[in-house]
Order: structure tokens, then C-alpha cells, then sequence
């Protein structure tokens, strides 16, 4: 055997040696292995001579030369081949030896290193001899091919030959185009142009296929319009794609160039390659019939024709189209026809494409109607003798089975018995007087003979027996039983009653049932319904049951009525094994029953979520490989494949105990290119031909060889990467109670592999798990649910120390406690204390670290287990009205049935001396009055449960209290009135907050909700009550006033009256700017700013109007309407925000006002800026907000009609934005404040000073409240413990923010005062009044040759001074120097 190291190459070389002398040759088969070194040329040097033909005489003779080259680097191998390929054939003799002709080379056998071997197979068309396959290893691990089947490769290249063969000789059916027009001699295979076409078309065919390995002959078999096609035949071994076209190439160059002939549109068709057979040999109608079409060539391009219908077969409900690649040997591909018809009767073709080569192969298949041979009519006395009715088959065929059943109005049963060799079956009866009904005509019954055959056809045949009791009109008393007869093969079936059969009272009562007709037979996980039908709309009872006479639990049925009749449908979404078996739909009236039964078949095939699959993902070298698993709990004989991309592959089997593993050797070189991810699934196929796909397998294929991370079961990785796999094939020790489950998570750090993250589940909780699963869908599950908890309580005592330290274990019997919950089913004290023994191990304080681990992964385990033990609370029955109590370390339960004469008040206390914590409930004897009869009371109460619940995520803090959960079976859906006692242990001090826990908060996660509860302290306690029922406790919020504080009442005060007057305010700016208008927009930077001191009005004045709406819906209770609160918060904050964008537009004017004085800008392009700045900016970030939280209907508060902040923080898109333009207008007032005071050289103090020092007092007053610098006060106010100075000056900033606004923005304004005076008409005021003005501003503060102006034109440090008060002075500059006192004034 050959160097692991190496690689060989294997070809045939044909060669015509002609020579004027008599050549002798004694050719023995010898082997010269030539070693090639990477430097070295490749050589042709024929190395050993398998075959010649010696012969005398000038004839040329021909020659088979086999050559064996060898390579110590593999990537030789295909620029070897890709050179093989690219000659041009025949090659002729050099100068030295002009005699000799090579005629083609052909690769036949290719030896690769795997591992520590050496694998050699076969190139297209070739392969390896019988004998060779029968001496030798073959490379499959599992060969599990026919008998028929060569094999395609061997382990190690044979020490002795032969190599691999040429296949046997196939007929091609070609076809070929020449663009010239058809002429009708064409079709006359006599005259001149057709055998001149023939002619040289033949010549050139012997030239160009004379290359092909094996090639005999080729002949023209005709012409055919369009252009002109020619027919033609080629007698070869199968050639590979590449050679043929190589042929073609040919065949073109040989071919007179007049004949245009058109390379693209060669065709092959072969027939002799493909298998076709059909399954059964003989075909019912209604049989299920499998055409198989196999070919050695390697497609997945198969397609299926029927001849007659002229139509291309497809996947549909009734056919089925599945292909395969079997042991990279042979292409299958099957048909499948379902419930198969006369009409699908004719000549189907197989056609398998491979490049241009088409495979194609017929088969008819004829389709023969069942037909019965019996009598009609039979007439039988009811004396007991035996009476045989017969029925037989007209084709003799092995049926599957034959069934007899019967409907009528009496029930005579009696017994089958087949003979397989005649095809015959044989029903014997005996009637005797007590089952007929009296009367001359006789009672009629249809006894029915149904022949099954193996593939699902059936016919049958009616026989009308009619009956006859002795003595005609003898009255016959019977007595039948309770239930008729539950185990009987029959559809449909007339009651009887437990009265006498003549009276008529019981005769109006009976019922004829019609129930399903068609076969059921599913398969696990899928679904069927059953529908009963009855004739008769009055009964007492309907219900089904199993041959056993279990009854189905009613979660599983719907009855209803109507006119003349009723129905009664079983429906089961998921089957198992549990529900295959007979079933009974039973109508009780009284005492008479009326059965009708039906037979379910289910076949074993695994859920998807059952099948467990390794790796999950998984990294693969593009020259590597992977061992991929498919594992399922029992052996039941399936069919398993592995499916890659489009291909599909057998799969291995392997047994362990009861677990059932099926393999697959995945090469990273069986897919078309590397680097890319490939998904592979298993695919399940059970005896009923239905399948099930696993769950993905992720395969990344990555190109390179050296990975920082290896371990030989979780594979390779760089560093960073996360991989995750099953545990029970992880390296974790096994479990001696089941498999393992859950996930394991590593991820590649450094050069190893580290565990990430562990959710593997113990083998005893892990059986649990899969079982409670499994009783959720069984016919059963409420009779197996007190045994299934009593286990469940004892594993999880046993596994205590284990989920510790496990949080997939704890998950785990959470998960379960949630799926038994939902079993409709009543609750007995056993039952439930199993529960809570379960429930007290996993809240055990040990058990907190692994809960933490749990609340960390974002999980809400914690929620799901408080609403399991609801559900089993409201399913908890009593029988009489005593108190039932459980006690446990973590958990106490006690509860009461509330008699409807004289119930008793409900009060219970809990106490949990360990923890020091305890509580009361309390429910008014009121109350119970207007429950059901009967009702149900339940209290459960958790000493720890709150530690592990999600945090309140206002910040409040957790009071030391007890979790206390009460329901009321049946529901309760009106206001219930519950009053609780906590012990207030928490030592922060605080106001006591009471909460309840609300399931459909934070996605469905669950939080606190305090909404419908009200709290009193009452000395070390906590009076909670509250207008509904579910799990309760207190919280502490320490930096909200108590509603009933001093503080509490006097903001609320503040914010009223500051609301009213911001109102009258805003209104009375408005008006006032209206008023004035004219007069005080003369300038560009009077009118901009006058702009937006009228939209910071307007938009403060409509948000306010939005906070009453908002607040008249919170206060009045109408959270009903969630559109309205939606409305309201979405204008509430879209005009707050437009209310802080105007105030940064004002400050950004200031600013550019200042500093850039000599710059101008026109009124539009501000007026743009502005507006796009003002309401631009706050509709965007409004509109994301809602669209972002609303969809998740988190948009909102669920106490308040504002934005979320619990959930979402959907709040910051207000704060945000408000803090940044606080922090943005404070720097603006800064900045200006310092220019206006930092002197220049040569300054000195004056009056004008005092002056400046005036209007600083004046910009700050102006500036703050219009600035929103108020609001900075609110950030106080964020922090725990703040004083409540920051509230109240916080709090009356803001309320009376619009009073500011008029005061500050509008009438402190100087020309809005003198516009204000000359509008009414106040002339004489006024007039002194402008004098006065006109000398105080002789030398106004802002004029350019004060000083401070000089301060303005020197800010950020510029240095110089501007003389604009000459001549030359521009317009612009002047309306600049204007406009920085028209904003500060």
C-alpha cells in the first residue's frame, strides 16, 4: 500500500502503433511506480502495458496502456487532471517515432490520504471490478449497498490490479442542431441529401467520438424540422460530462463549417442505465403505489412524467416526490402515489438529468378495482342455529385483513375467519329469539365485508340479512347491559334500552349515531378528530371512552345541539402512542345508551422536540470532517436519512439501552464550495411513510487548518467564539436517573474551550420533564396527574442539593409545575400538598443563588411559578366547609368551602417564626354571600417568594413582608373586596406601598401594580385593601410624599392654582401679542423674537389643556380607554418638548445676535430654522417613541396617563432632550452674563456701569423662566432622599412658568408697554413717558460707542474696537446692534 502521504492518479491511454514489419510483442502486466517530486515534470512514460493486440501485416494495431503516477503533494493532482483534459485528440507521433497515434487518456482511479489511509475510488464511468469489491475494504464505515450495487471505493489501491473498469456499454440517443433550412428530402432516407447529410455528419461523429473510452460505433437515425435536428446514436461506455463535450468540441472542428452546426445544443438520452420498479406488482385502486427509479449516476435532478395525462409530476397530497443518494453509489428516486385511481393508470417516465446527459427509463402501471363476489340478500329465522355469510375476492391476492361490520336497528355479532389461499372470508352469526325484534316483516340488517389489502386499498360488499323471529309476533324480552357492548367492530350501531324492547316509550329515545367513516391513521404528533353524529337532539349525557372504558378527560370534546340532532367531535391536536386504540362516542338518555366506536391507529415517529442532535453547531475545516448523531428515546424501525443542502444520505444505527443513535460522517469536500454554513437536518420515516425533520444542525465550513481552540467534541473555533451543545453529549458524567438535558454553552478563550454558561438539567428532573410533556397530550392525563406529583415531590427532595447549584434543574420543575397546572382538573389535599413540598424545596434559602442565576439570564421563572400555584389553588376541592391547612418551611396554604345557608367570615392568619414574619386575610362575611354555592377560598402565603421576584423598577425599596396569594374557585369576575394585615418590618422608614403582583406587566413578564389598593399604617403593621383578588405584598417608597402629608397637599395646591393662572397667563399673552403685533415686529430681531415668544406660549398653553384631559381621565377612572390616554401623552409630550425646543431656538438667536454682529441672515431662512427647529425636532422624537413602545403597548404608565417608565424608559425621550437644552441655554446665559461684565482696558466705573449691572438684573430675570432653567430644579428631584425644598421650588418654578412668560416675556417688554399705551389712547402718559426714555437712552446701554457695547464686540477674547457710528456704518450692522437689545428687552 502506497505512503499515507501520497496521492495516486490512475489512467488509460489508447494508442495505435502501425508499422510496415511483423510486431511480436510479449506484454506481461508489470508496475513501475514513478515517483514525482514537487520539482519534478510529470512524465507519460507508459509505465505498464495491461492489454495489447499483437498482430502482423501493415494494419495499424491498437493498444491499452494503464499508467500509475504518484505525488508526495496532493495539490498536483487536479492541475494534472485539468491538463489531461485540455488536449486535443488524436495527438500525433513526435519526430522520432511518426507511427504511433495517441487516441484518448482517460482517468480512471484516484488514491487520496483519510487520516492514516489511503482511499482509492473510481472516476466517472469507471468502476471497480467484482472481484475487487469482494477482496477488499471498502471505505463506507457502514456498507450497507445492495447486493448489486458496486462499490465505488476501496481502502488502499489492489497490489495487483486491475484498476478501476469501464462501465458496460450504453446507447446514447443524441441529438444535435445545424442553423440551415429543412428541406423536405430530409425526411426521405433515399434520396441524395439524405445520405449526403448522413454521410458526412457520420464521418465527422467516428472522428470526434472515437475519443470516448469504450467506443464502438455511431450511425445517423434520421432528421427533423426545426432548423434541422439530427438523430443519432453512439455506442460507448458512459462517459463523463467533461468528455463528451470535449467529443462534441470535436466533432464541430471535424464537420464542414456550410453545415453550421450548433455546439450549445448537443443531447444525450440514455435508457439502460436506470432500474425502475413498482411496488405492489399488483394495484388496487386506492392503493398506495411506490415507483422507484435508480441510476448509478450521482443527480438529484430527477423528474417524473405521466404519459397520458401529459403532465409533469409534482409534490402535492397526492403524489410525493423523495430523492436520494444511496452510499455515494446510486441515485433513488421514488414516487409515491397516494390512494392511487384509475385515472393515474397509464405509462409513467423517469427521467434523471446530469449535465446533458438525460436518464430516462418508462414503466406502465395498470390499476385493477377491488371486486366483491357475495349475496345480496339473505333471509335467517332467529332459532340459534349458525349462520355462515360469505364474501370472496375476484383476484386472488394475500389481503392484510378482511373486517366485517354491521349497522342496523339489532346488534347480532358473530365471528370472521379468512382464507388466505381462495381469498375468501366467512362471517358465522347466531341470532336467537331474544336479540330480533318482533314483527312479520323481520328487522334488516346491512352486514358489511370490507377486503384490506397491504397497501391501504379496500373494497367491500353489502349483504342484507334480514331477521325473522320465531313465532312473527312472539314478544321476546331481553335485558342487555349498562353500556352496549364496548369493545365491537362496527361504525354505526342502534341502541337498545334496559325496558322491555316493545315499549314504545323507550323506542321514541333511541338513537341512530353516525360517526366518522374514513380510516384514522396518523401518526405521532400529528392530529385527527373523530365527529358523532346523532338523529336525536335530547339526552342526559354525552361522553367518550376507550375499549378499556377509561373515559377521555372533556378538554378533548365538544358537544352541541341543533334542530333534529347533535354531534359530539373528539378532537386531539398532538397524538402519542397513548391515544392509538378504540374509541366509543356514548349518548345517554336515562337509561338507554346509544353507542357508535372507531378504531385509531397511531405509528410511533418522534417529535421534533424529542430528537436530540449533535453538535448543535458546529466549525468545520474545508478539508475536515464531522461526526454528526440523531438520537431518539425507543427503537421503533425508522427510516432515517440525513439531509445536506439538497442531497440526501443513510444514516447508521446505533443501539445504547434504550436509546436509538443514528450516525452520519459528514466531509466538509461533500458540499460545492467551502466557507459557507450548511444546515443538516435528520429526517424520520416511519412505517406509515410519514416523516419528521429534526431540529437544525448549524455546520460553519471555514477555510484554514489551525484553530486556537480543539477538542474532539466540541470542535474548533477562534478565540470568542460561542458554541452551544446538548449536555447529554457533552463530556459531563452521565446520570443514573435518565439523560441529561438541557444546554451546555462554551465559548473559545485563549486555546481552549471554556464553559460559558450551564443549563443542563439532571437525569431524574429531566425524565420528569420529558413525561409531564408527554401527560399534557395523553386521553388520561387527569387520572395520572396525582402519581405524577407525588414523584415529582420526591425526586425534587432527593435532587435538593443538586438544583442548588443547577439553575436548568430549577428551571426545569418550574417549567413542569406550569404544564401539570394547566390540566383541568380537581385538586384533592394530597395533590396539593405534593405541590407545595415541591414548591417549598425550590424556595429554600439555599436555593436564592441559583435564582439570582436565573433572574440574570432574564428569565421570569419567578412569575411562572407564582401563577402555577394560582391555577392549582383555584383547582383545590374540599368536600365539606372545614378549614384545610398546609404548613411547610416556606409555604403555608390554608383555604375554606363557602356554604350558601350561614357561610363564616374569612380570616386566616399566616406566621413563619423562623423569618419573623407573619400576616392576616380577611374577607368580609358580606362578601361570601354573593359567592356561588360551594365556592372555594384559597390563601397561600410565601416567607421568601419576594426575594426572588423581579425588583420594582421605580426604585422603591422591598419591605421585609410576606407574599400572600388568594383565589376564589369559581372565578370571581366582579370587584371583590379583601382586606390584609403585613408586619412592617422595614427598618428605612418610608411610605408603605401596597402592591400586587400583575402577570401581563413588562412583555408578560410580571411586576408590582399597586393600582386598585390603598395602604394604612397601623402602628408595627400594614393595612392593605384592595378591590380584587391575586398575590399581594408591600413596598417602601421613600422619596415620595405621603398622600396624605402636609407636603403632599400643598404641591398639589400649588400645581392647581399655578395651572389655573399658567392658563389665564398664556391666553392673556397671546392676546397681548396680537394686540401689539405690528408695533413691535419693525425689525428682523424683534419679529423673530416675538415669533417664538408667541409659539412658546401657544405650545406651553395646548399642554397644559392636554395635562387636564389627562388627568380628568386618570382621576375618573376611564382607563378603559387607552386610546384616549395614548392621545393624551402623545400631545402632552410632543408640546412639552416644542415648549423646550422654542426656548433653545430663543437662546441660539441670543447667542447669534451677540457674537455675530457684522453677520445677517434673511427673515424666511430664520423663520425656517426656527420652525423646523421648534416643531420639527419634537415630532420626530415623539413619533419614534410611540411607534417604538406602542406596538408592545408600553407606551404609557398603567397609573397615569404619561410616559413608561417601569417598562420601557420610554420617559428618557423626554429628559433627554430637556436636560440638554437646560444645560445648552445655561451655557448661552453664562457666556452673555460675562461678556456683558468683563470690562476692557482702559474702562472705568461709572454710571453706565450701574446701568449695565441693571440690565444684567433684568436679563436674568427674563432669561430664566423663558429658558427653562426652572427645570433644572427637577434634577434634584431624581435622586433618592431629596430635601423637599427641591420638590416645593420645583413644583411652583414650573406651575407658574406661563405667568412668567406674560410678566417676563410680553409685558416687561418696553415697546410692548409703549404699543400697549398708544393702543389705548393714553396720550399724554405716554408722551412724557417717551421722553423720559428718549434721554435715559441718549446713550443707550447697547449703542456701539458705550462701553458695554465694546465688550459685545470684543466676545471670546477679540480684541479692537469698531467704530460704527460714522458714516460708513451699514444698515445691517445697525438693526444687529438693535436687535441684541430688542432680545434682552
Amino acid at each position: 500500500m502506497k505512503s499515507p502521504g501520497r496521492t495516486t492518479l490512475c489512467f488509460v491511454i489508447l494508442v495505435i502503433y502501425s508499422s510496415q514489419v511483423t510486431l511480436s510483442l510479449n506484454l506481461q502486466p508489470i508496475v513501475h511506480p514513478l515517483i514525482l517530486r514537487e520539482h519534478e515534470l510529470v512524465g507519460e512514460e507508459p509505465l505498464r502495458q495491461k492489454r495489447a493486440a499483437a498482430m502482423s501485416g501493415p494494419a495499424a494495431k491498437e493498444y491499452t496502456v494503464d499508467i500509475e503516477i504518484s505525488f508526495e503533494n496532493a495539490s498536483f493532482l487536479e492541475p494534472i487532471k485539468a491538463y489531461l483534459n485540455s488536449l486535443s485528440f488524436p495527438i500525433q507521433g513526435n519526430d522520432t517515432d511518426q507511427a504511433t497515434n495517441i487516441l484518448s487518456i482517460a482517468v480512471t482511479t484516484v488514491c487520496r490520504p483519510s487520516e492514516n489511509e489511503i482511499w482509492c475510488s473510481c472516476e466517472t464511468g469507471y468502476r471497480w471490478p467484482q472481484e475487487q469489491c469482494l477482496h477488499n475494504l471498502t471505505c463506507q464505515k457502514h456498507d450497507n449497498s445492495p447486493a448489486d450495487h458496486r462499490c465505488s471505493c476501496l481502502k488502499g489501491l489492489p497490489p495487483k490490479g486491475p484498476y478501476c473498469q469501464l462501465r458496460g456499454a450504453v446507447t446514447l440517443r443524441m441529438s444535435v442542431r445545424l442553423n440551415v433550412g429543412f428541406q423536405e428530402d430530409l425526411r426521405n432516407s433515399s434520396s441524395a441529401l439524405y445520405r449526403s447529410y448522413k454521410t458526412d455528419l457520420e464521418t465527422a461523429f467516428w472522428k470526434g467520438y472515437s475519443i470516448l473510452p469504450g467506443f464502438q460505433f455511431v450511425t445517423v437515425t434520421g432528421f427533423r424540422p426545426g432548423s434541422v435536428q439530427v438523430s443519432y446514436e453512439v455506442k460507448t461506455t458512459t462517459p463523463s460530462p467533461e468528455l463528451l463535450r470535449k467529443a462534441n468540441q470535436q466533432v464541430t472542428q471535424k464537420l464542414n463549417q456550410t453545415y453550421k452546426m450548433d455546439d450549445s445544443s448537443f443531447q444525450a438520452v440514455t435508457s439502460n442505465e436506470t432500474k425502475f420498479s413498482i411496488i405492489p406488482e399488483i394495484i388496487f385502486e386506492g392503493d398506495m403505489v411506490t415507483l422507484v427509479c435508480e441510476n448509478e449516476v450521482l443527480s438529484s435532478n430527477v423528474s417524473w412524467h405521466h404519459v397520458r395525462r401529459h403532465f409533469d409530476i409534482q409534490n402535492n397530497s397526492r403524489f410525493s416526490i423523495y430523492t436520494s443518494v444511496l452510499n455515494n453509489l446510486t441515485s433513488v428516486s421514488r414516487l409515491t402515489i397516494y390512494n392511487i385511481t384509475l385515472l393515474d393508470a397509464g405509462e409513467y417516465i423517469c427521467k434523471l438529468t446530469l449535465d446533458i446527459f438525460e436518464y430516462e427509463a418508462r414503466k406502465e402501471v395498470i390499476v385493477k378495482p377491488i371486486r366483491i363476489l357475495a349475496s345480496d340478500k339473505m333471509k335467517v329465522l332467529c332459532d340459534n342455529n349458525p349462520i355462515s355469510l360469505n364474501c370472496c375476492s375476484e383476484i386472488t391476492v394475500n389481503w392484510s385483513k378482511v373486517e366485517w361490520k354491521q349497522e342496523g336497528k339489532i346488534y347480532i355479532p358473530g365471528s370472521s375467519e379468512t382464507e388466505p389461499d381462495s381469498s375468501c372470508s366467512r362471517y358465522t352469526l347466531q341470532a336467537n329469539g331474544t336479540q330480533c325484534l318482533s314483527g312479520s316483516a323481520g328487522t334488516t340488517v346491512v352486514y358489511s365485508c370490507e377486503f384490506i389489502s397491504a397497501y391501504g386499498a379496500r373494497g367491500s360488499k353489502d349483504i342484507e340479512v334480514t331477521f325473522t323471529s320465531v313465532g312473527d309476533n312472539s314478544s321476546h324480552k331481553g335485558e342487555v347491559n349498562e353500556f352496549l357492548r364496548h369493545v365491537m367492530e362496527m361504525s354505526t350501531v342502534q341502541s337498545v334500552t334496559g325496558n322491555s324492547l316493545e315499549t314504545s316509550k323507550a323506542q321514541e329515545q333511541q338513537a341512530n349515531l353516525t360517526i366518522t367513516q374514513d380510516p384514522i391513521s396518523v401518526s405521532e404528533g400529528q392530529n385527527f378528530s373523530i365527529k358523532c353524529i346523532s338523529d336525536v337532539s335530547n339526552y342526559d349525557e354525552v361522553y367518550w371512552n376507550t375499549s378499556a372504558g377509561i373515559k377521555i378527560y372533556e378538554r378533548f370534546y365538544t358537544t352541541r345541539r341543533y334542530g333534529d340532532g347533535a354531534e359530539s367531535v373528539l378532537t386531539v391536536k398532538t397524538s402519542t402512542k397513548e391515544w392509538n386504540g378504540t374509541y366509543h362516542c356514548v349518548f345517554r338518555y336515562k337509561n338507554s345508551y346509544s353507542v357508535a366506536t372507531k378504531d385509531v391507529t397511531v405509528h410511533p415517529l418522534p417529535l421534533e422536540p424529542n430528537i436530540m442532535v449533535d453538535p448543535l453547531e458546529a466549525a468545520i475545516p474545508c478539508k475536515g470532517f464531522r461526526h454528526l448523531k440523531c438520537c431518539v428515546e425507543e427503537d421503533e424501525g425508522y427510516k432515517v436519512t440525513f439531509q445536506v443542502d439538497s442531497l440526501s444520505f443513510p444514516a447508521a444505527k446505533e443501539v445504547n439501552g434504550k436509546q436509538v443513535c443514528y450516525q452520519f460522517k459528514f466531509t466538509a469536500d461533500s458540499v460545492p464550495w467551502c466557507s459557507k454554513t450548511v444546515d443538516v437536518f435528520c429526517h424520520f420515516t416511519n412505517a406509515a411513510n410519514n416523516s419528521v425533520r429534526s431540529p437544525s444542525m448549524k455546520l460553519y465550513l471555514v477555510p484554514g487548518e489551525n484553530f486556537s481552540c480543539h477538542d474532539p467534541l466540541i470542535g474548533v473555533g477562534e478565540p470568542g467564539k460561542v458554541i452551544q451543545k446538548l449536555c447529554q453529549f457533552s463530556n459531563l458524567s452521565s446520570s443514573p436517573g435518565g439523560p441529561i438535558g438541557g444546554i451546555m454553552t462554551y465559548k473559545c478563550v485563549g486555546s481552549e474551550w471554556k464553559e460559558k454558561r450551564n443549563d443542563c438539567i439532571s437525569g431524574p428532573i429531566n425524565s420528569l420533564l420529558q413525561l409531564a410533556k408527554a401527560l399534557i397530550k395523553s386521553p388520561s392525563q387527569d387520572k395520572k396527574l396525582p402519581t405524577y406529583l407525588k414523584d415529582l415531590s420526591s425526586s425534587t427532595n432527593k435532587e435538593a442539593h443538586k438544583v442548588s447549584s443547577s439553575p436548568g434543574s430549577l428551571g426545569a420543575i418550574v417549567n413542569i409545575l406550569d404544564l401539570l397546572s394547566t390540566v383541568p382538573t380537581r385538586v384533592d389535599l394530597e395533590m396539593m400538598l405534593h405541590v407545595l413540598s415541591t414548591v417549598n424545596v425550590i424556595l429554600d434559602k439555599p436555593i436564592w443563588s441559583t435564582w439570582k442565576v436565573l433572574k440574570q439570564q432574564q428569565t421570569n421563572h419567578s412569575s411562572q411559578l407564582l401563577d402555577s400555584v394560582e391555577r392549582f389553588s383555584r383547582a383545590l376541592w374540599s368536600k365539606d366547609s372545614t378549614i384545610l391547612s398546609i404548613s411547610q418551611t416556606n409555604v403555608q396554604m390554608k383555604s375554606m368551602v363557602v356554604k350558601p345557608d350561614s357561610p363564616k367570615p374569612y380570616n386566616q392568619d399566616f406566621v413563619f417564626s423562623d423569618s419573623e414574619l407573619s400576616g392576616n386575610v380577611a374577607i368580609d362575611k358580606w362578601q361570601l354571600e354573593n359567592l356561588q354555592a360551594d365556592s372555594s377560598i384559597v390563601t397561600v402565603a410565601f416567607p421568601t417568594l419576594k426575594s426572588i421576584l423581579a425588583h420594582n423598577v421605580q426604585g422603591n425599596n422591598f419591605a421585609n413582608s410576606l407574599v400572600m396569594t388568594t383565589t376564589v374557585s369559581p372565578k370571581v369576575t366582579m370587584p371583590f373586596r379583601i382586606s390584609m394585615t403585613f408586619k412592617n418590618n422595614n427598618s428605612l422608614g418610608g411610605k408603605p406601598q401596597c402592591v400586587f403582583w400583575n402577570f401581563t406587566l413588562a412583555n408578560y413578564t410580571g411586576g408590582w401594580d399597586s393600582s386598585g389598593c390603598h395602604a394604612k399604617v397601623d402602628g408595627g403593621s400594614v393595612l392593605c385593601s384592595c378591590d380584587h383578588l391575586t398575590s399581594f405584598s408591600i413596598l417602601m417608597s421613600p422619596d415620595s410624599p405621603d398622600p396624605d402629608s402636609l407636603l403632599k397637599i400643598l404641591l398639589d395646591i400649588i400645581s392647581y392654582i399655578g395651572l389655573c393662572f399658567s392658563i389665564l397667563s398664556l391666553a392673556a399673552c397671546l392676546v397681548v401679542e396680537a394686540m401689539v403685533w405690528k408695533s413691535v415686529t419693525k425689525n428682523r430681531t424683534s419679529y423673530m423674537r416675538h415669533i417664538c415668544i408667541v409659539n412658546i406660549a401657544a405650545s406651553l398653553l395646548v399642554a397644559d389643556i392636554w395635562f387636564i384631559v389627562a388627568s380628568t381621565i386618570r382621576d375618573n377612572y376611564y382607563l378603559l380607554n387607552e386610546t384616549a390616554c395614548v392621545a393624551a401623552t402623545f400631545f402632552i409630550h410632543f408640546f412639552y418638548l416644542s415648549v423646550f425646543f422654542w426656548m433653545l431656538t430663543l437662546g441660539l438667536m441670543l447667542f447669534y445676535r451677540l457674537v455675530f454682529i457684522l453677520h445677517d441672515s434673511s427673515k424666511s431662512t430664520q423663520k425656517a430654522i426656527a420652525f423646523s427647529l421648534g416643531y420639527g425636532c419634537p415630532l420626530v422624537i415623539s413619533v419614534i417613541t410611540v411607534g417604538a413602545t406602542q406596538p408592545r403597548e408600553v407606551y404609557i404608565r398603567k397609573n397615569a396617563c404619561w410616559l413608561n417608565w417601569e417598562d420601557t424608559k420610554a420617559l428618557l425621550a423626554f429628559v433627554i432632550p430637556a436636560l440638554i437644552i437646560v444645560l445648552v441655554n445655561v451655557t448661552i446665559t453664562v457666556v452673555v452674563i460675562t461678556k456683558i461684565l468683563r470690562p476692557s482696558v482702559g474702562d472705568k466705573p461709572n454710571k453706565q456701569e450701574k446701568s449695565s449691572l441693571f440690565q444684567i438684573t433684568k436679563s436674568i430675570g427674563v432669561l430664566t423662566p423663558l429658558l427653562g432653567l426652572t427645570w433644572g430644579f427637577g434634577l434634584a428631584t431624581v435622586f433618592q432622599g431629596s430635601n423637599a425644598v427641591f420638590h416645593i421650588a420645583f413644583t411652583l418654578l414650573n406651575a407658574f412658568q406661563g405667568l412668567f412668560i406674560l410678566l417676563f416675556g410680553c409685558l416687561w417688554d418696553q415697546k410692548v408697554q409703549e404699543a400697549l399705551l398708544k393702543k389705548f389712547s393714553l396720550s399724554r402718559w405716554s408722551s412724557q413717558h417717551s421722553k423720559s426714555t428718549s434721554l435715559g437712552s441718549s446713550t443707550p446701554v447697547f449703542s456701539m460707542s458705550s462701553p458695554i457695547s465694546r465688550r459685545f464686540n470684543n466676545l471670546f477674547g477679540k480684541t479692537g474696537t469698531y467704530n460704527v457710528s460714522t458714516p460708513e456704518t451699514t444698515s445691517s450692522s445697525m438693526e444687529n446692534t438693535s436687535s441684541a437689545y430688542s432680545l434682552l428687552n
